[in-house]
């Protein structure tokens, strides 16, 4: 007769929060700094979607850091907001 081998699953014994992804942490940073500049220029999320072509949606997740934009959608928002991209993704 067989018996079923059980795996356990070690569980965490701290309840400290593991280290962020420091790739996260990028977006996050740079979709806070899409977000700050847009409200500092007037600018709605639908207005700065329609001068990139993109839709709402797609800027909403930058700015809450849920996408890895293409260098070139980096650069056109930059132009759409009116800085450069080095200002757009200083720390």
């Amino acid at each position: 007769m067989q018996t079923a081998l059980k795996t356990r699953i070690p569980r965490r014994t701290s309840k400290a929060k593991p280290p962020r992804d420091p790739r996260r942490e990028v977006l996050r940073k740079l979709g806070e700094k899409v977000r700050s500049i847009r409200h500092q220029r007037g600018l709605t999320q639908e207005m700065l979607a329609n001068s990139l072509a993109l839709s709402v949606a797609y800027v909403s997740l930058i700015e809450r850091g849920g996408r890895n934009p293409p260098f070139t959608t980096v650069v056109a928002i930059a132009r759409a907001l009116g800085v450069s991209t080095r200002d757009l993704c200083a720390e």
